[in-house]
């Protein structure tokens, strides 16, 4: 057996030997008492958490390439039916894994492998050009099916957005699975896996994630990836800590060594040194601690210290997550995310498609609180992978209710469901993105044509539904009297309006040290909002990530906002923070930073003056923040 060198980290402390490790192929040999410095990946993430393990390293899953090899013009028939055959049992295959799923991970992260059936049934995309590859070309089904694939998610791994490279490994799975029936070649999968093992690959498959021994897989982290992936979704589904988007990462990891996925902050760190394993231990038995501690406030009231209650609701994108705001604490929804209806699908749902997931969230919400917001479809969420010639800033273009207001038919299937489903209890319709005052005019004739369509079929729904829209642009906050004549609620957007307000994009890495809400514009903007609410009686709330963010949660509060609604997670922490705190105070405290002339000044003096008036709040997350990283 060949022999490799100890391979030694120098610290100020006693020095860490590490078990030998062989070498990757292609990697260099290993130096004898060499220094091997730590290194710090930002990713970006998509299922919190932080876990210690060892690093497992897939290869890539890039598809394999399969040789061209001819066939006698009388073979032709033989190789469909081979084609055929293997398509019959992949089939097969996804169909119990969603069966499993469904047992498993629940219904919505289960609709990923229909996505993959689906795209095996696809008649133009798929089988009818692998048989004319076949017919035409003369070649194995083996070569056509690989060929084919390849293309498309070449295709796809071409496009600058993200939302097209997320389909390619969906496509390299189902190559995988294709060529294992029909040549044996099996699917990239870890073996003879230790405890506490992290995977560590370019990309990961939906079917491979879902695959994972969780009783040995600890986290995973990926070169590539977005947060609304399938393995995104099957990630939090499993609740496996993850981070996606590390670009460097399958360079530098190594078989063996240590690793830290801190899928809360999306930073992976490799080889820790001693005091940063220390440092991240302490942080994961104090997160448990203060988990545990904050679980007990779960039945208390959301009130002041001077008596006045805020409302405390969730964001959630699927109907059971509402199991988890009332656990939380939470009074009921204020976000529901309806176009992860179409992300975790292979098709447009149908309107009794949408009716049955609205219907079961009114009826776990049980009279609560539900605001329902219409789909906000465009972006970097499914329609470009829909359009032949994606656009070139799709931000700012056919997005949310623009693109609902151009595709009626399947706007006005959802607007049906959600009216159907009123019919079970009370809820709330609200339009995203709205930017000037005909697109909600024209929102609302839609849904009343809907409404005169239940009519006539005798179908019931709640007449005196209340229609409102989220405040994420500019432009409506700067006209907010004019919609909050016509509105029925507001509910402040604060990822897009900050985006969009401070010409930033929150995803870009390069530039989120700009990205701010405690900008005094940004601050300015939801301040004449919430005065033009209270002039014509149409309340507001804040939706937005930042709602959950203590730092400038307590802005919110002393610009009047009572009603925040967070991820079921935020909830606690937030009530905590509440409780600690007076609306004087935190009236007080945003006078000041309005006045400010820049975003530093606020966000400083927020975070000094917050940390004097509730030390006990975030002393506890100080152990949140590793230092030196």
């Amino acid at each position: 057996m060949r022999a490799y060198p100890i391979r030694v980290k120098h610290t100020t402390q006693s020095p860490i030997i590490h078990t030998p490790k062989r070498p990757r192929r292609g990697s260099r040999p290993l130096i004898p008492l060499r220094s091997w410095p730590m290194q710090v990946l930002q990713g970006i993430p998509v299922s919190s958490g932080v876990v210690i393990g060892r690093v497992a390293v897939l290869d890539d899953i890039a598809s394999p390439r399969i040789p061209r090899r001819a066939i006698a013009s009388g073979d032709v028939e033989s190789e469909i039916a081979r084609f055929e055959s293997a398509r019959a049992s992949s089939v097969a295959e996804l169909n119990t894994l969603h069966t499993e799923a469904q047992e498993e991970l629940g219904p919505e992260a289960a609709k990923i492998f229909l996505f993959h059936i689906g795209a095996l049934s696809d008649k133009r995309a798929v089988t009818d050009p692998i048989h004319e590859k076949i017919r035409t070309d003369l070649v194995t089904a083996e070569y056509a099916t690989w060929r084919i694939l390849h293309e498309l998610a070449q295709k796809f791994a071409s496009k600058s957005d993200t939302t097209f490279r997320t389909k390619v490994s969906d496509l390299t799975d189902l190559q995988h699975r294709m060529l294992r029936h029909l040549v044996g070649a099996k699917l990239d999968e870890p073996k003879r896996l230790e405890h506490d093992t992290v995977i560590v690959s370019r990309d990961l498959t939906p079917s491979q994630t879902a695959a994972f021994d969780r009783d040995r897989i600890v986290a995973f982290a990926t070169d590539l990836g977005g947060r609304t992936s399938h393995t995104a979704i099957v990630s939090r589904a499993l609740g496996l800590p993850a981070v996606v988007g590390c670009s460097r990462l399958t360079k530098l990891a190594e078989e063996g060594e240590t690793i830290i996925v801190d899928g809360t902050r999306g930073k992976v760190i490799l080889d820790p040194d001693d005091a940063t394993i220390a440092e991240y231990r302490d942080l994961d038995v104090a997160a448990k601690a203060r988990i545990e501690a904050l679980s007990k406030l779960a039945e208390l009231p959301a009130v002041t210290t001077d008596g006045v209650e805020i409302e405390l609701l969730g964001n959630i994108e699927f109907p059971d997550e509402l199991i988890k705001v009332l656990a939380a604490g939470g009074t009921g929804v204020g976000l529901y995310r309806t176009e992860f209806l179409y992300l975790t699908s292979n098709h447009a749902p149908t309107e009794e498609e949408h009716y049955q997931a609205y219907a079961e969230c009114v009826k776990l919400a049980g009279g609560r609180p539900l605001t329902i917001r219409t789909m906000d479809l465009g972006a970097d969420k499914y329609t470009q992978m829909q359009a032949e010639t994606p656009e070139r800033n799709p931000f700012l273009g056919l997005r949310s209710i623009r693109y609902c207001l151009q595709n009626l038919p399947m706007f006005k299937a959802q607007l049906r469901a959600l009216l159907r489903a009123s019919a079970h209890g009370p809820m709330r319709v609200m339009f995203p993105l709205v930017t000037n005052i005909g697109e909600f005019r024209q929102a609302r004739m839609i849904l009343r044509d809907a409404m005169e369509d239940l009519e006539d079929q005798g179908l019931a729904y709640d007449r005196n539904i209340p229609v409102g829209m989220m405040v994420e642009v500019p432009s409506v906050a700067l006209m907010a009297p004019t919609f909050a004549r016509e509105a029925d609620f507001f509910s402040v957007g604060t990822n897009d309006l900050v985006q969009y307000t401070l010409a930033v994009d929150r995803t870009n890495e390069r530039v989120a040290n700009l990205y701010t809400p405690a900008h005094p514009a940004v601050l300015r903007l939801v301040r004449d909002v919430v005065r033009a609410s209270g002039r014509y009686e149409c309340p507001v709330s804040c939706c937005g990530e930042a709602a959950g963010d203590l730092d400038f949660a307590p802005l919110l509060l002393g610009l009047g906002v009572r009603t925040l609604s967070v991820t079921p997670s935020g909830i606690p922490p937030l009530k905590r923070l509440i409780r600690a705190l007076s609306l004087t105070d935190c009236e007080r405290i945003v006078k000041r930073a309005i006045a400010f002339d820049s975003e530093s000044q606020a966000a400083d003096y927020t975070r000094d003056h917050l940390r004097r008036l509730a030390p006990e709040v975030f002393d506890g997350r100080a152990v949140d923040e590793p230092t030196g990283l």
